[in-house]
């Protein structure tokens, strides 16, 4: 049974020091994953779509899918939005859903607070005939796990002006126990704590420079920190690095199709030993900006 067990929670292991929940190199451009306190904060509706697969060549490695969309209510102080994420690794898929509402003071240095809630919950499925060692006479593995429902909260703060942000959120509060028949306590879930923020410079007429950073701190887990610095060219490329310490390092590269529209790689390379088992990771990004037609957008956010 140990060797089921091993098999099983392996991938999770890798991943739960430093990711319980899923990563994403690319964060500083959707925060309201984290931060329900964003929704609302580009003065515009925006959908944003990114797909990451991680540690290539890894078999059950992670492969996750994020589609949001967030916008302020006319007339108010109010934003709203929701999340979708899909998350894959081994034999087990979850899928996290939320919805997001902030309210924002404004004050007279034309900074802004916001204040931000997210209610939602997540669907865990996990098919036990998916691993390698898999013994259907071993009643512990027996029956598959469908659907099993986990309620969820979360809360968070989002400060920002029109050059820099600092946010601070925990998007899950609620523990949740999934494999207490096991008593495997280091998958389940825990609550999660994030510090961001970033500030933009501007290098010359067409040239801006934002470093960014985004800790994760997690109850049992080693602190995760993930340093970025992104340029951004002619208001149209971006290209960066980014450190995850201890973990990776990122090449990062973007484009602008057009004022509505922009895409973006994310490639990962592992500086452990974990690298000598994969060929790194890979992420995509899509957001369109539904900001309405006589909106001027002369200098767009960089976050």
């Amino acid at each position: 049974m140990k060797k089921i067990i091993y098999s099983l929670f392996i991938l999770l292991d890798l991943s739960a020091s430093a990711q319980q929940e899923p990563q994403y190199s690319q964060y500083m451009y959707n925060p309201s994953v984290i931060n329900p306190a964003y929704a609302g904060s580009l003065g515009y509706g925006s959908l944003f779509s990114l797909y990451r697969t991680q540690w290539i060549g890894l078999e059950g490695a992670p492969k996750t899918l994020n589609l949001s969309y967030h916008q302020p209510l006319e007339n108010t102080n109010l934003g709203l939005g929701g999340n979708i994420v899909h998350d894959e690794i081994g034999p087990s898929v979850k899928t996290n859903l939320a919805l997001d509402i902030s309210y924002t003071i404004r004050f007279e240095n034309e900074s802004r607070l916001a204040f931000g809630m997210k209610v939602g919950g997540e669907l865990l499925n996990i098919d036990y005939t998916r691993l390698n060692h898999y013994n259907p006479s071993d009643v512990s593995f027996r029956d598959n796990i469908d659907n099993q429902f986990s309620p969820n909260i979360g809360a968070g703060l989002f400060y920002y002006n029109a050059n820099s942000y600092l946010g601070i959120s925990a998007p899950i509060l609620l523990q949740t126990i999934h494999y207490d028949e096991l008593a495997y306590l280091d998958t389940n879930r825990r609550q999660h704590f994030y510090l961001m923020g970033g500030k933009v410079y501007d290098l010359s007429y067409n040239v801006k420079f934002k470093p960014a950073f985004v800790a994760k701190m997690v109850a049992g887990s080693p602190l995760q920190l993930d340093l970025t610095a992104n340029f951004l060219i002619n208001q149209k490329f971006t290209v960066g690095v980014s450190y995850r310490w201890s973990a990776a390092l990122s090449a990062l590269v973007g484009f602008k199709v057009n004022d509505r529209i922009s895409i973006g790689y994310g490639y990962d390379r592992e500086t452990t030993r974990l690298s000598n088992f994969n060929s790194g990771s890979h992420e995509l990004l899509f957001q369109f900006d539904l900001f309405k037609i006589k909106q001027q957008i002369e200098t767009p956010r960089f976050f």
